[in-house]
Parts: structure tokens; C-alpha cells; sequence
């Protein structure tokens, strides 16, 4: 038996640093993740005016409940470098403030899509300049948001859905978004859950949600373990047959993802068990095939269970994962070339991949700059000697030390 650290949720912190930015007072983020997009993040929140004191352990943000303040002279300039959540919550945040705004960030980012956050911006008022296809980079001219009823597609990005609901608060007659199409459900409700706890009631009936003009309650948050990053370690369990356990993530996690282990996990023959502070994961002698699994809502695992696919007892097809094409990289795209690399047969659609059982050899295979590329490969690697991830320090996106923390498990089950 083992236990995995797992840092904080990066979706977790990202919300938090959005509410605390706008809350009267002092919020204090405890055990914030420590990553190079949440770090792009607070340093992004700062330059828009409210002060963020990183310390270990604890992120004490001042907020601005009027609204960021950004530069005192010329525009203020954020670099969300490779965070797409970063780059999809700030314009929303700094349309708030008064002032003109810059938001850019990496080439990869400026390839991932806008559009659909940036044309309700406008439909509210906001103007907005950006690059062609409403792509970063892009300028605000920021003078509140009026607020009122907008339509949104996030069939796409739940993200473009989540920035609007972050700063309705702040706005002057609330929000009232009527949605088109939505994906990844569960981030939706981790966003509406954690606005409620810091005291901004909402409501979300069929197409409709509605969040009336407040004011956010400051305070002391902790920030629970990341449930995507955990699928990692909770997946090496199910492909080893041992056990692992990761503290700070129980049943009243807001994370979606859990359910990679409690429902895809336990449907291959895991035996799962979740407590009030933590999950625990036994892998059985043979993984079972789930068969179809439509993974939409939980689609940050899709790689998860595509790395430990080949080791199942029938084909396994993940479905309804189309987003998962314009993420960091194209990874339904990315897995299929990796796994095909290592001598497994692939078949992929526009949102859908399916893999079947083999047994993978050896390969240097390209992980696209993508952490969860990189993440999901190293638990393939658990039962295939010789693969060799081109760029493993990519992790460092959202996880530094994943792999002295994946060794320090397999160390663990060695010794047990």
C-alpha cells in the first residue's frame, strides 16, 4: 500500500484566486496548488490590482470587490503563458475593472479558441479587440459590466461558462446566461458550489443559469487535492493490482473527476473506497474493459484511461470527447500516436478513441508539451519497460514533482 501527495486542484485555485480577487477583505488560500499555470494565474490577478502574498502553504489574496483597478499608467499587461484557464477567466475578471487591459499568452494558447467567451463579452458591452478568429491576443477597454441576460455555447470549454458565473457577483444587475450547449458539467457545479461557499447563491434550471448581483464573503479556504492529477497515481493502482491512497480528496470533493475512479475504476474491477478526507484505490488481478464509456464530463481523464486501456481484457472506447481536440494539444490525436508508437492498434474519430488489448513495447513517444500527455504515459510505463517521454518536464505545469511522487509510490509498493 501506498500514499500519494497530490498538490492542490489547479481548477480549485483558479476559482479561488477569481472569488478572493473580488471579495471585501482578506482570503486566505490554503494549500493552494503551486504550478507554473497557477502561478501565471496570481501573477496575472496582481497586476490587475488586488495584492496576492504567496507564501508556503498559504496565498493571502486582498480583494477588490469594485472591481480590479489594473494599471496606474498605461494598460495593464497579463501574461497567462500556457494556462488556458488563466486566459479564459481574466477577461472576464478585468472587464470589470476601468482602464484598457492586454491579455496574451504562448503560442499554444493563442491556437486554442475564444470565441464564444469573447462574443458574450461583447453582447454585454464589453469591447473588446482580439487577434484573428478571436484569438489571444487581445485588448479590453474595461468600464464594469452592466450585466442583464446573455447566450453562451460552452459546448467547447465549460470554462467560458464558469468566468462569466466567477464574476457575475460583480456586476450591476447579475447575470441571467442562456446556454446553447455545455460541456464538462461537473466543473460547472464545482464553480456554482464554490461561489455558495463564499456566500453567492445561484441557480441553474434546464438552459437557464441565474446569479443576482452580491458580494462574496472572505476567509479561510483550503483548496482539496487535485482529483485529475490523483486519476494518475489511482490508474498506476488498477495497472499494478496494489494500493493507493490519496489524502485530501473524500466525498465532499467538488471534483468532478472523482468519478474516474468511483465510476471507470470500479467498473474495470477496482475496488474503491471514499472517505471524508480521502480515496483509496485496489487494482484487481485483471482490468475488465468498461466497454463504451462516454467521458464528456470527466474528459481531463480521457488519457488516463486510454494509458491503461491496452491492458484490459476487451477493446475500450471512450466517446463524446471531442473537446479534448483543442486542450493543450490535440490529445485524442496525441494518445492514438503514442500508443500506436508502442505496437498498440488505435481507432479514432472525430470524438471518440478506441484501444485494444495488447502488450506495449518500448518507444520515445511525443508528449505535445502536454502535462497530461507526459502523466498518463508514465502509468503506461508502469507495465511497458522502455518508453521514453520526449519532454517530461512539461509536468511541471501542474505538477513539478510528479515524477519524484510516482516513484516514491512505486518505491512504496516494492517495499510491501
Amino acid at each position: 500500500m501506498a500514499t500519494a501527495h497530490v498538490p492542490g486542484s489547479k481548477s480549485v485555485t483558479a476559482r479561488a484566486l477569481v472569488i478572493a480577487a473580488l471579495a471585501p477583505g482578506r482570503t486566505r488560500l490554503i494549500e493552494p496548488l503551486v504550478a507554473a499555470d497557477t502561478l501565471a494565474f496570481a501573477a496575472a490577478v496582481r497586476d490587475l490590482g488586488p495584492d496576492v502574498v504567496q507564501e508556503p502553504g498559504v496565498w493571502t489574496v486582498t480583494g477588490l470587490p469594485d472591481g480590479p483597478t489594473g494599471a496606474s499608467a498605461g494598460p495593464a499587461k497579463l501574461w497567462c503563458h500556457d494556462s488556458g484557464t488563466a486566459a479564459r477567466f481574466l477577461p472576464a475578471l478585468a472587464a470589470l475593472g476601468h482602464g484598457q487591459v492586454v491579455i496574451d499568452a504562448s503560442e499554444q494558447m493563442r491556437a486554442r479558441p475564444m470565441a464564444p467567451l469573447l462574443g458574450a463579452l461583447r453582447d454585454l458591452g464589453v469591447r473588446v479587440r482580439a487577434a484573428p478568429g478571436d484569438r489571444l491576443p487581445l485588448e479590453i477597454d474595461a468600464d464594469g459590466i452592466e450585466g442583464g441576460e446573455v447566450r453562451l455555447d460552452a459546448g467547447v470549454s465549460s470554462q467560458y461558462l464558469t468566468a462569466l458565473c466567477l464574476v457575475a457577483p460583480a456586476t450591476r444587475r447579475g447575470l441571467r446566461i442562456r446556454l446553447s450547449d455545455v460541456v464538462s458539467v461537473p466543473y460547472v457545479r464545482m464553480t456554482l458550489a464554490m461561489m455558495r461557499d463564499f456566500g453567492v447563491e445561484s441557480s441553474w434550471e434546464g438552459d437557464t443559469v441565474v446569479i443576482p448581483p452580491g458580494t462574496y464573503t472572505p476567509g479561510d479556504y483550503r483548496v482539496e487535492a487535485d482529483a485529475s492529477t490523483a486519476s494518475y497515481f489511482f490508474a498506476a493502482a488498477a495497472l499494478t493490482g496494489d494500493t493507493v491512497t490519496v489524502p485530501g480528496l473524500g466525498e465532499r470533493s467538488h471534483q468532478g473527476d472523482l468519478r474516474f475512479a468511483t465510476e471507470v475504476l470500479a467498473s474495470m474491477g477496482c475496488t474503491v473506497r471514499v472517505t471524508g478526507d480521502s480515496t483509496t484505490v485496489t487494482g484487481p488481478g485483471q482490468l475488465r474493459s468498461p466497454g463504451t464509456v462516454v467521458m464528456r464530463d470527466i474528459s481531463d481523464t480521457m488519457m488516463t484511461l486510454a494509458a491503461i486501456a491496452p491492458f484490459a481484457d476487451a477493446p475500450v472506447r471512450i466517446a463524446d470527447v471531442a473537446n479534448c481536440r483543442v486542450k493543450e494539444s490535440d490529445r485524442i490525436d496525441a494518445m492514438a500516436t503514442a500508443l500506436t508508437a508502442c505496437g498498440i492498434t488505435v481507432r479514432t474519430g472525430p470524438d471518440w478513441i478506441e484501444v485494444h488489448p495488447g502488450e506495449p513495447h518500448g518507444a520515445r513517444v511525443a508528449t505535445r508539451a502536454d502535462h497530461r500527455i507526459a502523466m498518463s504515459l508514465s502509468v503506461t510505463g508502469l507495465r511497458t519497460p522502455g518508453i521514453e517521454l520526449d519532454d517530461p518536464g512539461c509536468v511541471a505545469k501542474t505538477f513539478p514533482a510528479f515524477h519524484e511522487e510516482f516513484a516514491a509510490v512505486r518505491e512504496a509498493w516494492a517495499q510491501t
